[in-house]
């Protein structure tokens, strides 16, 4: 699943354009094509189509793991899930099997989302923040100082890589970045957040932001098929690296399984 920075990379792709696609900003919708229902979550088809026609993007923001559309009268929110793409594409382009819903703009060009599983999820709505509400913290956000994180750490008697992956207590971190995050800030992954002293919640807040900064910087981890682009897994330090040696220290990188996730942690700088 993309993690925070992917889905960030995705973000400023379709709001500043790249080499091979405009910025989407200031398209105006003539069409849209539902080709699977299941990938509309609200409202019912009907509703979206007679709202959506006639708006305009005119920004694109993000929130956890969620991109959002910002139009001229509503929000489009989309969660890629497990293999959700969106792809800038012309109208002369054939429509490729997974393609499961496509916005067409009045210039002759239209975005697509591609979903080869059929997990991601799009909602039209006019106001997206119900949506959030069970939603913790952005950890890059200004709002979320040391202090406010250790007093949300320090009552959770839960291990802590379990507990950064919780997007209730903290929203957009995956298991690839808690699992670097957790390496740079030198914690075992099963050490419970009640534990940690207030020098310890800073350091690994501090660490969370600069492995999702990194991330975003490198445009992402490309490691499914799916997204194409991005080298952050040519950082890693610890994930997907069992039996390869620490960059740090040199002992072999250990795989276990925490809450149901492949973890990948350091035996010698990360010692419980």
């Amino acid at each position: 699943m993309p993690e925070l920075p992917e889905v960030e990379t995705i973000r400023r792709k379709l709001r500043d354009g790249a080499p091979e696609s405009p910025s989407l900003v200031g398209k105006r919708i003539v069409r849209a094509s539902l080709l699977w229902a299941g990938s509309l979550a609200e409202p019912d088809p009907d509703e979206f189509q007679y709202r959506i026609i006639g708006q305009t993007i005119t920004d694109f923001g993000r929130r956890a793991k969620f991109l959002l559309i910002q139009l001229s009268e509503d929000t489009l929110v989309v969660h890629l899930r497990m293999s959700g793409d969106l792809l800038v594409e012309s109208e002369d382009d054939p429509v490729a099997t997974h393609h499961r819903f496509l916005l067409h703009f009045e210039d002759g060009t239209r975005l697509a989302f591609n979903d080869t599983r059929k997990f991601g999820r799009i909602w039209l709505l006019a106001d997206p923040a119900p949506l959030f509400k069970k939603l913790g913290p952005e950890p890059l956000g200004e709002s979320l100082t040391p202090e406010d994180f250790y007093a949300r750490l320090e009552d959770r008697r839960r291990q802590i890589k379990p507990l950064l992956l919780d997007q209730s207590f903290i929203a957009g971190i995956g298991n690839i970045y808690a699992d670097e995050a957790l390496h740079r800030a030198r914690l075992h992954p099963l050490t419970l957040a009640s534990s940690l002293t207030p020098e310890q919640a800073a350091t690994l807040l501090e660490s969370i932001r600069q492995v999702l900064q990194a991330g975003i910087e490198a445009n992402g981890a490309s490691i499914d098929w799916v997204y194409r682009g991005g080298e952050f897994q040519n950082h890693f330090q610890v994930y997907q690296r069992a039996g390869e040696p620490c960059y740090r220290c040199g002992t072999s990188i250990e795989r276990i399984v925490v809450g149901q996730r492949g973890t990948h942690f350091c035996p010698q700088c990360q010692r419980p």
